[in-house]
């Protein structure tokens, strides 16, 4: 009976969501881009990204309250956004998939850009304990 009620793009497969990408975790603060009922507008939220991976991220965020179930991901530090659909929200911790696979050099520079911040911060706390 529910199939009865379906478009025939239900049962469509698509690569991008059947996909098993390598997640690499992260801490890295983003947006949350959200285009308000009828166009009338954009909200933004901050958040802050836990895992990421080419096809997909799960990130928390202060309050998902009134987020629709597609927006667009901005990570700080990246001069574009990325389309997202979501796949799960439990509480303020939502997962997506990317509407387009993002590029390994894009990873690649995320993952890098948290690994170095870490490393900053754990050689602050360093010099600063040595004091």
């Amino acid at each position: 009976m529910q199939m009865l009620r379906a478009t025939h793009l239900a049962t469509v497969k698509s690569a991008v969501y059947e996909t098993r990408w390598e997640q690499f975790s992260v801490r890295r603060p983003a947006r949350i881009i959200a285009v308000r009922p009828c166009l009338t507008g954009i909200s933004i939220r901050s958040a802050e990204i836990v895992d990421i991976s080419r096809g997909g991220a799960t990130f928390v965020v202060s309050s998902a309250a009134g987020l629709p179930k597609h927006y667009y991901l901005n990570i700080l530090g990246l001069a574009y956004r990325i389309g997202c659909a979501e796949v799960y929200r439990n509480d303020e911790r939502i997962g997506v998939r990317f509407i387009n696979t993002i590029e390994p050099e894009v990873l690649r520079r995320v993952v890098r850009a948290d690994f170095m911040i870490g490393n900053m911060e754990a050689t602050a706390a360093r010099g600063s304990a040595r004091m």
